[in-house]
Order: structure tokens, then C-alpha cells, then sequence
């Protein structure tokens, strides 16, 4: 990979890495240094690393770091609350948010992942896959486990607001 092909992926994916992150760990700051880190990392091994497989790279890269991050903050116990900055939007809307971010984060890691990469950001099975290290018959599989219980958690009674 060149200089140039490296900018051009910077340019490309850095937004898509980012929102991905920052959905899944809720934490602006720590979803920038894990993006940081991930481009760091393809930079230090652009020579391996195949132009038109940076994507996946980076997004495994990514996906790995978020995990080692939500697994140290575990360890330590360390849990900051943070609450999105938005615009004033009618109460029904944030309400329908918060419910669903509740459903979410119901959801273990690699089920919030894979809903977060195939509904949020619109990977196919087989990128899914490659970004998590999962056969397309696991992305599939897990997949729809993680929407039956959003579906279930979402029309329960006590949850429909």
C-alpha cells in the first residue's frame, strides 16, 4: 500500500470505522483513540496490507481494539455514562431511542456488533464475517438470534412507550 492509497483509505473509511466504534462504546473519546490505533496500525503495516483489503483490516483492527477496550473497562469496573448531545427533538423520539439503545445494549458484544455492521452500516454477510473473524453461516445465524431478542425485548408491553 502507498502513501496515497493509505490517505485515500483514510479519507474513505475513517468516518464509517468511527461511527461504528462510537455506537458500540457510547464514548466519543475512546472510540477516537481505538480509530487512532487502528490506523496507526495499518500504517505501520501498510506493506502487507493489500489496498483493496483495507477495509476489512481496519475494521478488524478496530473491532479487536473496541473488544480489548469493553473487556479492560470490565476488569476495572471503570463505567462512565454518556449521553449523546442532540438537538431538541419531540419527546416520542427520544423516547423510541432510549428504548431501542436499551434493547442494544442488551445484546452481548458480537450480537451488538453484528447489528450495529449489518443494519447500521450496511456490510454484507461475507465483510461481516472477515471483520470478525466468523463464518457467513455464524454472522447469519447470530444475526438473527440478536433480532429476535430485540424483537422481543421492543414489543414486550413494558417496553412500548
Amino acid at each position: 500500500m502507498t502513501e496515497k492509497e493509505y490517505n485515500l483509505c483514510v479519507n474513505q473509511y475513517a468516518d464509517n470505522v468511527y461511527r461504528f466504534i462510537v455506537k458500540n462504546l457510547r464514548h466519543e473519546e475512546d472510540a477516537r483513540d481505538i480509530v487512532q490505533s487502528a490506523f496507526e496500525k495499518m500504517w505501520r503495516n501498510r506493506d502487507s496490507v493489500e489496498t483493496a483489503k483495507s477495509k476489512s483490516f481496519l475494521f478488524t483492527v478496530a473491532y479487536n481494539q473496541m473488544i480489548d477496550h469493553i473487556r479492560k473497562s470490565k476488569r476495572i469496573q471503570l463505567k462512565e455514562d454518556f449521553y449523546e448531545d442532540g438537538r431538541s427533538q419531540h419527546q416520542q423520539q427520544a423516547n423510541m431511542k432510549k428504548t431501542l439503545m436499551d434493547a442494544l445494549n442488551r445484546l452481548n458484544e458480537t450480537q451488538k456488533s453484528l447489528v450495529m455492521l449489518k443494519d447500521y452500516e450496511g456490510y454484507n454477510y461475507e465483510e461481516i464475517g472477515q471483520i470478525m473473524d466468523l463464518t457467513e453461516s455464524q454472522v447469519k445465524v447470530y444475526l438473527h438470534r440478536a433480532r429476535l431478542a430485540l424483537r422481543n425485548y421492543l414489543v414486550s408491553p413494558e417496553n412500548v412507550r
